[in-house]
């Protein structure tokens, strides 16, 4: 008897311990953060991703108390830097921003990572419309000449991406089947590096997101031929949306950021309340406004509603546009 009530003793100190280190480990979401806040930019510096990951680590920093530091990990269309963010300590001091891209490269890449487990949605932050660039040296003003002369120039044409699988290659890859032409696909490290080499004049064009390329549109180092939302671009009015010559064609694009996964939810609601409130103030939304963006915050659970539709929305593009998984 008295060896079973020292068992059950010994028993019973071991779950109190057990649950004294969990309590120990689990961050206290009144006290977040407690040190430098990391953000992941899967992208090289210069891309949509980057320009807006700045901007929103600079408010969080003002607001929550602790730094946060942008930390640039590119490579596989976002694929490298995703996969360090899922692997990262599940305490809500490392984030990551990611683009439309993050659920388009599960219908064409094999993963090192679950986009639907392995990382933990906080909100989205905004969307907003991609526009045709091309250089300006090219003859071609208007979408329906671009069709033309990719018509009469089968493969001569090329556009450049951030990567295979990403936003700006499923945009291209749509054009192609839409228009029935054969622009061939230039696809790079990022954003950045491909908008170099376009406003070089190495590659004749890109689909790209308006954040981008609006300062090289006004400063005449790339010209717009279409934008790719339902509407025109209040800040582009005199350049047609590429669905009047293509009807139907509509691809807005969308950045949102996401944690580890088993990241606690107090510290996900925290974080997903501050973008709210950041996404709220009248400089951001003028800031937003200015590259034709919307705020978009949400709540985690509908973050992860949004993320699981997307992925099988863009799994359907994969077999319109005719992609081989890689």
């Amino acid at each position: 008897m008295q060896a079973a009530f020292h068992r059950l003793k010994l028993c019973a100190l071991g779950l109190f311990c057990a649950c004294a280190t969990a309590a120990a480990q689990t961050p206290d979401a009144s006290r977040f953060p407690t040190k430098p806040i990391r953000l992941i930019v899967p992208f090289p510096p210069g891309g949509s991703n980057d320009i807006l990951g700045r901007f929103l680590a600079q408010k969080m920093s003002d607001r929550l108390g602790q730094q946060t530091i942008v930390d640039n990990r590119a490579g596989a269309d976002g694929i490298i830097g995703t996969e360090l963010a899922a692997r990262a300590p599940a305490d809500g001091h490392t984030l990551v921003i990611v683009s439309t891209s993050y659920t388009m490269n599960p219908a064409i890449h094999k993963l090192p990572y679950d986009p639907v487990k392995s990382l933990a949605p906080i909100s989205l932050i905004a969307s907003g419309g991609n526009v045709i660039a091309v250089h300006p040296s090219l003859p071609i003003k208007t979408v329906k000449e671009l069709i033309a002369v990719a018509k009469a120039k089968p493969g001569q044409l090329r556009y450049a991406s951030s990567g295979i699988g990403g936003f700006n290659h499923f945009g291209g890859e749509l054009f192609n089947t839409m228009a029935g032409v054969k622009l061939v696909h230039v696809p790079y490290k990022g954003g950045g590096p491909a908008m170099l080499d376009v406003m070089s004049g190495q590659v004749e064009m890109t689909f790209c997101t308006l954040i981008q390329a609006l300062p090289h549109m006004r400063s005449g180092k790339l010209k717009a031929l279409g934008v790719g939302s339902a509407r025109r671009s209040p800040l582009l009015p005199e350049v047609p949306t590429i669905a009047e010559t293509l009807p139907g064609y509509a691809r807005d694009g969308s950045h949102s950021l996401l944690a580890p996964a088993g990241t606690p939810r107090p510290v996900l609601v925290t974080l997903s309340k501050e973008v709210a409130r950041i996404l709220d103030l009248p400089e951001v939304k003028e800031r937003l406004k200015n590259f034709d963006f919307v705020p978009a915050p949400t709540t985690p659970e509908e973050h992860d509603r949004i993320i699981r539709a997307d992925i099988a929305t863009f799994s359907g593009v994969v077999s319109l546009a005719g992609l081989r998984p890689r």
